[in-house]
């Protein structure tokens, strides 16, 4: 199976899951760099897994369980 070298807008946006705006937004910011082909913007593929790559991770909150050993009323 061939990995793309680019995608387009369409396609990067349906692989992370994120709408247009924002990923236009991380093009205008610089943090996603694309490049241009005749009219075509393109994201390569390896620069849009470095962007992905920044996104915050998510933290897990630890439960405090009261001392009842399993919280049943009773």
């Amino acid at each position: 199976m061939l990995i793309p070298l680019v995608h387009t807008i369409s396609e990067a946006c349906a692989i992370t899951h994120t709408g247009r705006t924002a990923l236009y937004e991380a093009i205008r910011s610089g943090a996603l760099r694309a490049v241009k082909r005749g009219r075509r913007t393109l994201i390569p593929d390896d620069d849009l897994r470095r962007w992905v790559d920044t996104f915050p991770s998510v933290t897990v909150k630890s439960v405090e369980q009261s001392g009842t050993g399993g919280g049943t009323n009773g």
